[in-house]
């Protein structure tokens, strides 16, 4: 005899599986047996029973709709979809329940379009009166297949039949409005309808947060504690969520002294969206106490608490957590690789980059759309803008990001033709851009000079595609007009735009006016910005080009070390030496030391000696010494590279036959064969 998980019912039904038996029980009894076979996956019991029925009752030519449904029920939840449809299909009468049991099984598994197609037949060969488990289903199906305009209407049919006022109606419609940011009908049906429980204040708070109405989100929040409704799992998580986009400590600390007043015990996504919450809100001492204090720690919470550390800009402590995390023997996943591969990018750390994508490919994330966004931003960051192409290129599944990073890289390291061609590419795989999209195609116009076509992206195609031009994109738009020489004019557009402009545009200006030898213009604009910021650095060190005084001192990373302007070096006299030997060979090919780069009071030849240990030289001469003679030569600045390193590394470059990537504060600068790919503009 087979075995049931209850007992009772296994020892009532018993009889039916035994061949002596030959009384066939009574419909109730059929009915109660295959909803046991159902509800515990007994695929084998359930059959027998079915062989029962056709045997005793000459089934289905005398079937009994409640047995049929049964089966259908049965089968449906067995995962046998084509024997439940075929049954569904063979029956000579139906009601909503048959519906309802076919309908269930493809709301769960996804095929949304089925459930569809099933209402129209409802209607129009059976017409059958629908219920309010149908119509839920059928919303549900709705929203999860984006078909908002078929979900109004039906909202309008149930305003019409009254079954509005049913609980499950209502969930299933608040959840279509509210994922699909039509929160001032969201909002309505709250307060039209009295009764909402927890699950429908989910679903608004959810969608509130998925499209950043965050005051809104706080003011529902507000109205749950208002009508004193008792919070589960899920609002926790959207409180702590919600906070957290909103960087607001108090409010996340008041939702986390609520929990623990409430004795609720906190699952593993209540966990992480706490921890989640300190890291954004920058206390990673509160993320550190509640992941110390967690009995149980899964990869869920390994990774909230790595992620906290990238979001603070500790990426090295990102990644020691990572190497405890693996001491613990727990095995990551996408999202894991996801965060390493950004903290990473932000070390410019590409040999580390390099084993952790070794590492993706190996533990099957390969083709995960988050991993591919990571690694090619941490490639196009670290300076192998060929490797983050050759990434893009065999993404099975792509997402905005993915071509916003892709166009993005190509636009910080000087591609402005490639990142316009990708533009192109992700219009014509229907890709919708959003406005990070516009700040490197807008970029990419500035690095080319194409005036008319920026103010047409700016001006035309995101106001026909609905996205409202930011300051980030007007302050392209500033360094558009600044590399072509439009001086006055862009003064004139940052006055004439209604638009709050902060010190990095201004500055922007500033950089241009120096570049264009325009120094009374400069100084005039140097006065505005230190009038909005009288400590910002960067405006000093530009306005120090102009009037020869102190500058800051910096330094560069060459394959991960650093080398500061200093003798400390145990190598500094070979560097050095390295140094002077490349200069007075580049001498050779043209090159004459810009003495104006040294704002001190010596003499030339003096300042000659200054503009050798350069941090840009020195690193580029330590890797000229340490590599194998084909490797491409990486190095990283605090600051702008200044024009005479500039000028010196563009000849090395030629002199060594070297591919020489130096990334400063504002951009990256590809040397090759004598030139730069920023085309002596920066």
């Amino acid at each position: 005899m087979l075995a049931l998980k209850q007992p009772a019912a296994a020892v009532k039904f018993a009889p039916i599986c035994s061949r002596r038996y030959h009384a066939f029980p009574s419909i109730e009894d059929t009915v109660k047996l295959l909803k046991v076979s159902a509800d515990s996956g007994n695929l084998k019991l359930g059959k027998t029973i079915h062989a029962h029925m056709i045997i005793a009752a000459e089934f289905p030519r005398h079937e009994n709709i409640v047995q049929t449904n049964s089966l259908v029920n049965f089968y449906a939840k067995c995962d046998q979809i084509s024997i439940a449809r075929t049954l569904f299909d063979n029956m000579r009468q139906r009601n909503a329940v048959s519906y309802s049991a076919l309908m269930t099984w493809y709301l769960h598994k996804g095929l949304l379009l089925e459930n569809l197609k099933l209402f129209k037949n409802m209607i129009s060969w059976d017409n059958l009166r629908r219920n309010e488990y149908i119509f839920s289903i059928i919303l549900l199906s709705c929203s999860r297949s984006g078909r908002v305009e078929e979900g109004r209407q039906f909202h309008g049919y149930l305003l019409k039949c009254g079954f509005i006022f049913y609980q499950y109606v209502r969930n299933a419609l608040v959840d279509l409005y509210a994922k699909y940011l039509d929160m001032e009908m969201t909002t309505q049906l709250l307060n039209w309808l009295p009764g909402y429980d927890v699950f429908e204040y989910n679903s608004v708070l959810n969608g509130l947060i998925e499209h950043e109405c965050f005051r809104e989100g706080v003011e529902v929040l507000g109205k749950m504690v208002s009508e004193c409704m008792r919070w589960d799992s899920d609002t926790y998580v959207n409180a702590f969520r919600l906070f957290a986009c909103l960087n607001n400590l108090r409010g996340g600390l008041q939702v986390h002294g609520q929990m623990l007043k409430s004795n609720v015990e906190p699952d593993e996504f209540i966990t992480s969206a706490m921890i989640n919450m300190y890291g954004k809100c920058g206390k990673i001492s509160h993320a550190m106490k509640v992941f110390d204090g967690l009995r149980t720690r899964n990869v869920v919470l390994w990774t909230a608490m790595i992620a906290a550390y990238f979001q603070n800009g500790h990426h090295e402590e990102a990644l020691n957590f990572f190497s405890r995390m693996e001491g613990e023997e727990i095995t990551p996943n996408e999202f894991t690789f996801a965060v390493l591969l950004n903290s990473t990018a932000a070390l410019s750390a590409l040999s580390y980059g390099d084993l952790l994508h070794a590492r993706t490919e190996k533990s099957g994330f390969k083709g995960h759309v988050i991993v591919g966004n990571a690694l090619i931003n941490m490639y196009a960051k670290g300076g192998n803008i060929e490797a983050a192409q050759k990434v893009f290129s065999v993404m099975i599944n792509r997402d905005t990001i993915t071509w916003n990073v892709m166009i993005c890289g190509y636009t910080h390291h000087g591609l402005g033709k490639e990142a316009l061609t990708m533009f192109k590419d992700m219009l014509a795989a229907g890709e919708c851009p959003n406005h990070v999209t516009f700040v490197g195609v807008l970029s990419a116009c500035g690095h080319l000079g194409l005036v008319q076509e920026g103010f047409y992206y700016l001006n035309q195609l995101m106001k026909q595609i609905g996205i409202k031009p930011g300051l980030e994109h007007y302050t392209c738009i500033v360094g558009l007009l600044s590399k072509a020489g439009l001086l006055d004019e862009t003064e004139n557009f940052m006055r004439s735009t209604r638009v709050k402009w902060d010190v990095v545009a201004w500055r922007t200006l500033l950089n241009a006016s120096c570049v264009h030898e325009n120094y009374g213009f400069g100084r005039r604009i140097a006065e505005i910005i230190l009038e909005m910021e009288p400590n910002d650095v960067g405006t000093y060190t530009l306005l120090s080009n102009i009037y020869a005084k102190g500058k800051k001192m910096g330094w560069s990373v060459e394959d991960s070390e650093v080398n500061e302007e200093s003798s400390n070096h145990p190598e500094s006299s070979q560097i050095y030496e390295k140094v002077r030997e490349l200069l007075a060979k580049i001498k050779l090919l043209g090159y004459v030391p810009d003495v104006t780069a040294v704002l001190h009071d010596v003499e030339d030849e003096q300042k000659e000696d200054y503009l050798c240990y350069h941090s840009e030289k020195l690193a580029v001469a330590y890797g000229l010494m340490k590599s194998p003679p084909e490797a491409r030569i990486y190095v990283i600045k605090n600051l702008r590279m200044c024009d005479d390193c500039h000028s010196a590394v563009k000849l090395i470059s030629k002199l060594t036959k070297r591919d020489i990537i130096v990334r400063d504060a504002n951009r990256f600068h590809r040397f090759l064969d004598g030139s730069c790919s920023c085309a002596d503009y920066w």
